[in-house]
């Protein structure tokens, strides 16, 4: 682990390093670096990226890739991941909120990803050339002076490694240029259209130092409104037994409001490019991003729509900072890059887990642990005052995430007609993990533990008000040596091939269990670690392999190109948390693909696809157990995807139309049994549609000396299922005289988007409404245990409502 002295020593080098560079003498302006020569131009709509770890034309690459540029991201109002995650067919998500998403490609997803000591997630993600991935939860960046994201859809294993099993997605940031002086903001204010009001200040500067080095700085501040109500609600709990006397009835009422899932983000980025000769360069950069964000982010149907019962002011604080330094040079004609960075994330954040206490009250009384014999009274707490306390729990987290990675890549000179690239990785993430699971008052209340009725169940000396708890220390080591080679077998004809070589080595230290279990010598290992109450899980998880990929691409012209490619992925294993169960084994991903890059009529259409064929074998999927404890394992049988993806656009003149659809039916190919009955070949894998499309028309006129425009988007996705097993899909419960279920699938739903603008000089004006009749799409749906009581209070994770705002924008 990297210590807070050797981090600060990192931030200090970097600001250090700035500074020096600004007491340089200023020199005379020279030509610039070849690196930053002027390039050739570009077809309209066409973007440059480096998806195979060289600079290539997004219609050269034999990959299935959208790019989302610079003007896009800008047209369509990108800020966030929910953002631009709708643009991009292939890819769907669970989440929770702000910063709290889980994303996938191609339908890869079992629904049990997203916990901080499960799964490593099935996507890549990158900020430039550096993994930003992290477990449980995706960073969520704030998008602004972005030069384009790259969607990978498909195994990346070769060149991007573990978690790009399914695909990759990298954001691609504008780098520091000596060739000018240039600066911008942009102000924007915004409102639900029944909810709040936000809004968002955000500015950039280029400033050339020397002939040589140029610091480029950004920052950005973010205010959004809710638009999530928490309405009143009491509760009468019977304390897991049938006398009335002993019934505790609860209000929320000093919880309640309106518009409260609000979130404030804020943050910038500092780079400094130093051209060291005319063939080598290094940029450190800091990244630094600071997040709070209130209330629920998934109503309750059961409540209203857009309306929750919440019975605790749930908040959730996400800060993250990177140093990073990228050295990029030349041996002889061989192109090197060295990427290392150090990452560090810190979440906090308190959650309203009274569904759970509301399900095992009612499933207690309904002769299930009473019955069983195991954790009856599980809501029954004295206060010490003859009476009994209110059995709400809350789940109070707080996780720090640290991530160190390095890699040093070489490649041969792009114009030969054999091309290698191969190189090194290394990286090591940490993630100390403290959670409770609390009930207000236990403490405070002074009863002995040894009075409490709960069978096994205590609270633990020095943990107050902790009923179930986790500490933990979780370190994945992932050690990796890559290859990939391109053979020009003709001048139309080019063979790729590539292998990745990995060893990984993780563990997991700590507790996690009942607090009463600290009570119990035989199932807990006492520890003098204030930290760590016992020691009930250590385990060790190693693994070596490799994955590999070849593709075949014929350049039938200039204009169009076919290729056919076999690619596979992984993602390691790792180690359940429960005391005495094994490990769960790596997944792996088959890929066949046939895709096309064609470009027509001079280049003023775009017609971009692929089909696909994809074999997921040992799916690592969590399994909901006792007291909501779940547990990983390698489902048996595999999975099943097949597709296609396509993307098109037309320009001409100031006229441009363009689209993205994906049509994909992942599904079970075997049958799938486990302790909560059976799943049956053919199910449609969770929380992605079958069909996901968009469409954006715009005009400009820009022979107008106001540069008026209109423009106007269409995005529309099938239903998709929220769960993988039918027990979760198809039980119905008999909840307060009520047959209920709620969890089982979603809805289509399309929406459209409007927005129109002018520039004077500089200036530029934009009015702009999302979701313009605010349909209710519903992304995935979310419950807090494994029990159908608490299914059927499962929360919806919507779309956002109908957003109307006005954007000013200036660039110098």
């Amino acid at each position: 682990m990297i210590s807070k002295d050797r981090w600060r020593l990192s931030q200090a080098a970097i600001v250090g390093t700035m500074l020096s560079s600004v007491a340089m003498p200023a020199l005379a302006q020279e030509a610039p670096a070849p690196a930053e020569a002027a390039a050739a131009p570009l077809a309209a709509g066409e973007i440059v990226v480096t998806a195979t770890r060289r600079s290539e034309s997004l219609q050269k690459v034999p990959i299935s890739i959208q790019a989302l540029s610079t003007a896009t991201l800008e047209q369509r109002q990108v800020q966030s991941f929910d953002d631009y995650a709708k643009m991009l067919p292939s890819v769907s998500f669970n989440s929770f909120g702000p910063g709290q998403s889980q994303v996938y490609f191609r339908g890869i997803n079992s629904g049990g990803d997203g916990l901080d000591v499960g799964s490593l997630p099935t996507v890549g993600s990158y900020i430039d050339e550096i993994p930003v991935t992290t477990v449980g939860n995706s960073v969520d960046i704030h998008l602004y002076d972005i030069q384009r994201i790259e969607a990978l859809a498909g195994p990346q294993g070769t060149l991007f490694g573990a978690s790009s099993l399914a695909g990759t997605l990298r954001i691609i940031t504008n780098k520091p240029s000596t060739g000018k002086f240039e600066a911008g903001y942009d102000l924007q204010v915004n409102k639900y259209g029944k909810g709040g009001a936000g809004g968002t200040a955000e500015a950039f500067v280029n400033v050339p130092i020397s002939a040589n080095a140029a610091i480029r700085l950004v920052g950005y501040y973010k205010r959004e409104g809710g638009f999530i109500d928490n309405t009143y609600k009491q509760r009468t709990y019977s304390l897991d037994d049938p006398d009335p006397t002993t019934n505790v009835t609860i209000d929320n009422a000093k919880f309640v409001g309106k518009d409260q899932n609000t979130v404030d983000t804020y943050g910038g980025r500092a780079a400094l490019k130093v051209d060291l000769d005319s063939d080598w360069s290094v940029t450190p950069q800091l990244i630094y991003q600071k997040q709070i964000s209130h209330g629920s982010w998934l109503f309750d149907p059961a409540a209203g729509d857009l309306k929750v019962h919440d019975f605790l002011d749930s908040f959730n604080r996400d800060e993250l900072a990177q140093a990073s330094l990228t050295i990029q040079g030349k041996i002889g004609n061989w192109d090197v890059t060295y990427a290392g960075s150090y990452f560090d994330r810190h979440k906090k954040s308190a959650i309203d887990y009274s569904y759970y206490t509301v399900a095992y009250d009612h499933y207690s009384l309904a002769g299930g642990y009473a019955a069983a014999g195991d954790y009856y009274f599980y809501t029954k707490y004295p206060d010490g005052k003859g009476g009994y306390l209110n059995p709400n729990q809350f789940e109070y987290q707080n996780m720090h995430f640290t991530k160190q990675t390095h890699e040093l890549r070489f490649s041969s000179p792009a114009d030969a007609p054999v091309r290698l690239t191969f190189g090194a990785f290394m990286q090591r993430q940490q993630n100390k993990i403290a959670t409770d699971f609390a009930t207000a008052g236990i403490t405070a209340s002074g009863v002995p533990i040894t009075d409490f009725p709960n069978q096994g169940l205590y609270p633990l000396p020095g943990f107050p008000d902790a009923v179930f708890l986790k500490r933990l220390d979780r370190v994945d080591r992932d050690y990796a040596v890559f290859a990939e080679e391109n053979i020009d077998i003709t001048s139309s004809l080019t063979l790729t091939g590539g292998i990745r070589f990995f060893s990984v080595d993780n563990t997991l230290y700590g507790f996690s269990g009942i607090a009463g279990l600290g009570r119990r010598p035989s199932r807990c290992v006492a520890t003098s670690d204030s930290f760590y109450p016992c020691i009930s899980v250590n385990k060790q998880y190693t693994e070596k392999g490799e994955t590999h990929k070849i593709s075949l691409s014929w350049k039938i012209d200039p204009s169009r190109m076919i290729y056919a490619t076999y690619s596979t992925g992984f993602r390691p294993g790792g180690n359940d948390r429960r005391p005495g169960t094994p490990s769960f084994l790596a997944d792996t991903l088959t890929n066949y693909e046939l895709g096309w890059k064609t470009s027509w009529l001079g280049n003023s259409i775009r017609f971009n696809g692929a089909v696909f064929h994809e074999k997921w074998q040992k799916i690592q999927f969590t399994l909901p157990g006792a007291n909501g404890q779940n547990y990983l394992l390698n489902a048996p049988g595999g999975a099943e995807v097949n597709g296609v993806e396509s993307d098109i656009a037309y320009y001409n003149g100031g006229f441009s139309l363009t689209g993205s659809a994906a049509y994909i039916d992942a599904k079970l190919a075997d049958d799938f049994c486990n302790a909560r009955g059976c799943t049956p070949k053919g199910t449609q894998l969770p929380a992605t549609p079958k069909f996901k499309g968009n469409v954006t028309a715009r005009y400009a006129w820009n022979d107008v000396s106001w540069k008026p425009f209109i423009q106007a988007s269409a995005n529309h996705q099938s239903g998709t299922r929220a769960a993988l097993l039918d027990s979760f899909v198809y039980d119905t419960v008999n909840y307060l005289g009520q047959t209920v279920s709620q969890f089982g699938f979603t809805k289509a739903f399309t929406t459209f988007d409007f927005s129109a603008g002018l520039s004077f000089g500089d200036i530029k004006l934009e009015a702009y409404i999302q979701n313009a009749f605010d349909k209710r799409g519903i992304l995935s749906k979310a419950s807090a245990c494994g029990l159908a009581e608490c299914r059927s209070n499962a929360r919806f994770y919507p779309i956002k409502p109908q957003l109307f705002g006005i954007k000013a924008s200036q660039r110098f």
